[in-house]
């Protein structure tokens, strides 16, 4: 079981702009603040955060992909196995658990109006029977997914077209 996690962003102001405006369909608010980095989580009555927004540090923010083409552009030394001395940014696909299709509807609509991206409309997705999502790019590319919880509802049940 997962407790929480923290994302860490590029422009913390902005992400805490969008997450601020895209988790609120799904109940999350602002709960824990810890200097530059922001807690989210449902409005229960208790200071338990379950997602965070933090800065990424500066040289991970400005680094390059980790590729010989791009070390020998940058004038990086190789390291061995062919590490760069810097690490890329890696963008992050988060899950947000809705309670119905409305709900992933609202943070797909929510996200796109706080400057998110479309990455795949609401709608049934052919991994399991009942899964339905929506997908957005947040600011820095990460990819935020809602989805109703389809194994604990028979009525979102869609059948899957398996290759005959």
């Amino acid at each position: 079981m997962i407790d929480h996690m923290t994302l860490h962003v590029r422009d913390v102001e902005r992400s805490i702009a969008f997450y601020t405006a895209a988790l609120a369909p799904l109940g999350y608010v602002v709960k824990t603040h810890h200097e530059s980095t922001l807690g989210f989580g449902v409005d229960d009555g208790t200071p338990h955060s379950d997602f965070y927004v933090s800065p990424l540090d500066e040289g991970a923010a400005n680094s390059v992909p980790n590729n010989a083409a791009n070390d020998a552009a940058n004038g990086t030394a190789e390291q061995p196995h062919g590490q760069s001395s810097q690490q890329p940014y890696a963008p992050t696909h988060i899950a947000f658990l809705a309670p119905d299709r409305a709900a992933v509807q609202a943070l797909y609509d929510a996200a796109l109006a706080a400057g998110g991206h479309d990455n795949g409309t609401p709608g049934p997705r052919p991994y399991h029977a009942g899964y339905y999502a929506a997908f957005v790019l947040d600011p820095d590319g990460n990819n935020i997914e809602a989805v109703v919880d389809w194994s604990h509802d028979a009525g979102f049940a869609v059948p899957i077209k398996t290759a005959q």
